[in-house]
């Protein structure tokens, strides 16, 4: 599965949900558990990720995104890219060493986006993870694995996160993102039901 199967799995019906954007800060304090007792660091990397945009209006919001980021970048230093993948998936990609100015432009862009009414647009934010050399130590005693990218992704549509560990040949790490889930699910909106918890292939960053 990928982001086309994400975007049929999230438009199951005729009209989405907007975007629920209230409960990405929770990855703010999270972030310290994830570090401190998981031994997974932020990576200073991020994105937000849009289905497609119609030709007429992509251009305009391409333009506004653009325009927003230049102006919040100038406050954090963040630096930003957009991209269009091959399935014509508009992605925003941040780069900065603090977490918080991170998660703050994921905000920033997404209430802005709802507020020119392009809320029904935003799929999902992602914050990457790269576990240390020396792993830590799972809530059990059960160390993670070392060298990893653990991807936490936000789904609008639900409001909830989930941890998502890609290893080759499109397989995945499904006992780590338990353990995962055991771990966090007390700090943070963890996505209940393990059927959403759709794997994002490719992911540029």
């Amino acid at each position: 599965m990928g982001l086309r199967d994400f975007m049929d799995a999230v438009m199951g019906r005729s009209r989405l949900p907007k975007a629920k954007s209230d409960k990405l800060f929770a990855i703010s304090t999270a972030s310290i558990t994830l570090e401190s007792s998981l031994g997974l660091k932020p990576s200073g990397y991020a994105g937000i990720c849009f289905k497609p945009i119609g030709a007429t209006s992509y251009e305009s919001a391409r333009n506004e995104i653009e325009e927003l980021l230049e102006n919040s970048s100038k406050e954090t230093q963040t630096e930003f890219r957009l991209e269009k993948d091959e399935f014509d998936f508009l992605w925003a990609i941040f780069r900065d060493p603090d977490f918080e100015d991170l998660v703050a432009n994921i905000y920033l862009v997404s209430q802005t986006l709802e507020d020119r009414g392009f809320g029904e647009q935003i799929l999902c934010a992602i914050y990457r993870f790269d576990s240390e050399p020396e792993a830590g130590t799972a809530g059990h005693g059960t160390k993670t694995g070392a060298g990893k990218t653990v991807y936490w992704i936000y789904n609008f549509k639900q409001g909830t996160y989930y941890p998502f560990i890609p290893l080759s040949n499109r397989q995945r790490d499904s006992p780590f993102e338990f353990r995962l889930r055991a771990a966090m699910e007390r700090e943070m909106p963890v996505e209940k039901s393990v059927e959403k918890w759709y794997p994002l292939w490719g992911i540029p960053f």
